[in-house]
């Protein structure tokens, strides 16, 4: 079965509406028209090295700064999930230490196994790849959780001298993290993956090989 690829097809990403790539812009809403998304790799690499840089402070910073009377204390995520754990709330501490924690280690990880083996020529496991990045894009946004239970605290408990409740820098940072990831997953091109099939079924086949992953756009 042929792709649209091979016959000469692209979807619009803005309507949906199917083209062919001889036209370069969408007839329906006249946005520009795109075999593969431009830069990909590119693009998500440049992503996922922001979210690596962020990954630290948002880890090693404090997260949030708690003032009861006169004593003044701050916790990181990983004190935060520690302090739960030893006050008995293990199941808020799981929940916290997987979305903040482990989450983005994963998110991160899989996205560096898919941009390199797609830049290597990887040409196996496409269902499993394409899972996994299908996984990535669910599962992201659930990383924000640490930064609702912080805003949430930061909303309820200032009650002036006695308790006060503030975002650390680290919050901010997180939010950085769980927003680049994001975007990483959007700007890679699952297309890619199976592109490399295709063109290794045309090289054993006797067909020249017509794409390269790195050449994205018309």
């Amino acid at each position: 079965m042929k792709t649209a690829l091979e016959q000469d097809i692209a979807v619009c990403r803005v309507c949906g509406f199917l083209n062919a790539l001889e036209h370069r812009h969408c007839q329906r809403c006249y946005a520009t028209l795109y075999a593969r998304k431009p830069d990909s790799l590119q693009r998500t690499i440049a992503w996922l090295m922001t979210a690596i840089l962020l990954y630290f402070p948002a880890n090693f910073l404090p997260i949030m700064h708690t003032r009861q009377f006169s004593q003044h204390y701050s916790t990181t995520i990983v004190g935060g999930v520690v302090d739960l754990w030893g006050q008995g709330s293990y199941l808020v501490a799981s929940v916290i230490f997987a979305a903040s924690i482990v989450i983005p280690i994963i998110k991160i990880l899989v996205l560096i196994w898919l941009v390199l083996s797609t830049h290597y020529y990887h040409v196996r496991h496409q269902r499993q790849r394409t899972l996994m990045y299908r996984m990535t894009e669910v599962i992201g946004r659930w990383s924000m959780i640490d930064v609702f239970v912080v805003a949430i605290l930061v909303a309820l408990f200032q009650l002036g001298g006695v308790l006060t409740i503030m975002p650390g820098i680290a919050a901010l940072a997180f939010a950085g993290v769980v927003i680049t990831t994001m975007l990483a997953a959007q700007a890679f091109d699952s297309r890619l993956i199976w592109d490399q099939a295709t063109e290794l079924e045309d090289f054993y086949g006797g067909d020249s090989v017509h794409s390269s992953p790195d050449n994205n756009s018309i």
